[in-house]
């Protein structure tokens, strides 16, 4: 893995076990999950939720890792700032934006590296998506095609509701049920 790249995404991640980890021990941690049973076919997909609050905003990445039929692990990093969005377009677009940048730490010595515990399974595989917090119903639809052509910048493939779990599920849980404003603190969730 190319280390520069890895270590210049500044943001940290935490999980149901661990706080505090670099981009670099998520990928680490992604690669042990995998070779576990690489047997399996895998899900790895990001995305990004926010919620504002009080003229405050939390912004939440995620990073979701899905052995089809036998469990997931997953990692978070958040981002707090001290104002609303101004419209519905700004924060998808912030959001979008915010996967993006993750996405781009996925280097192809990254990639690289997630794919290497298949080279010996005869069964097993990985998938990579860019999950949209925007849907085909509702206020986002008019944001779908600008949304979409960001991501195809990326190697994931973009998905939006009602598949896009990681943004509408995953980071969504992370905004809502453990937002406390005025002081905005990030929390973690006792069941993630």
């Amino acid at each position: 893995m190319e280390a520069q790249n890895i270590n210049n995404y500044k943001k940290r991640f935490s999980s149901i076990n661990t706080s505090n980890q670099s981009f670099k021990q998520v990928i680490s941690k992604i690669i042990k999950f995998i070779n576990e049973a690489p047997e399996y076919h895998y899900k790895l997909s990001i995305g990004s939720d926010s919620q504002s609050r009080m003229n405050k905003s939390l912004l939440v990445t995620a990073i979701h890792v899905h052995r089809i039929g036998k469990g997931a692990i997953g990692f978070i990093t958040n981002q707090k700032i001290n104002r609303n969005f101004n419209s519905l377009r700004e924060k998808i677009y912030r959001e979008t934006i915010a996967t993006l940048e993750l996405a781009n730490m996925f280097t192809a010595e990254v990639m690289q590296a997630l794919l290497t515990p298949f080279i010996t399974s005869i069964k097993g595989d990985i998938n990579f998506e860019f999950h949209l917090d925007i849907g085909k119903k509702g206020a986002t639809r008019s944001l779908i095609s600008e949304m979409i052509s960001i991501v195809k910048a990326t190697p994931f493939k973009p998905t939006i509701k009602p598949d896009s779990y990681t943004a509408s599920a995953y980071a969504n849980k992370h905004t809502k049920g453990n937002y406390k404003a005025p002081k905005l603190e990030f929390k973690r969730s006792k069941h993630n």
